[in-house]
């Protein structure tokens, strides 16, 4: 009986002086640091390199035709797209494109648009299949 009761006080004791969750955590001081160190300012303007490059994709089979050339003297971009579009015109973009003045396009289009005739909804000409009743499972 005694044994007992000098477990169960020892077992208070360590309870007791076990940290409560409810109490905040204590910290040293908060540490010392030097100056931040000191960087130089990025600079994200590259100079330009000259390029020229052209492509071009007709396939009258499958109605695809579209080419695309441009150019830069390192300061300049200029150039000119063209793309067939689903209503039968073609669309030829073309453009100049500068740190001054942003990008700047004229827009034309050749041909008419074309749109084909609609027709109005039929349903199938087919009945709906006909289910019977399902099999009972043995």
């Amino acid at each position: 009986m005694v044994a007992k009761f000098v477990l169960a006080a020892l077992m208070a004791v360590t309870v007791m002086g076990a940290p409560r969750p409810d109490s905040p955590p204590s910290y040293g001081p908060p540490p010392s640091y030097g100056p931040p160190p000191s960087y130089p300012a990025p600079s994200y303007k590259e100079p330009g390199m000259p390029f020229d490059f052209a492509y071009a994709v007709k396939d009258d089979y499958k109605g695809v035709d579209f080419a695309h050339d441009e150019n830069s003297d390192g300061h300049v971009t200029s150039g000119s797209y063209r793309v067939a579009l689903p209503d039968g015109r073609t669309q030829i973009v073309t453009f100049t494109a500068d740190h001054t003045n942003g990008y700047v396009a004229q827009v034309n289009y050749e041909g008419e648009a074309q749109y084909p005739e609609t027709k109005p909804y039929a349903p199938s000409a087919y009945a709906p299949p006909s289910y019977g009743p399902p099999t009972p499972y043995a």
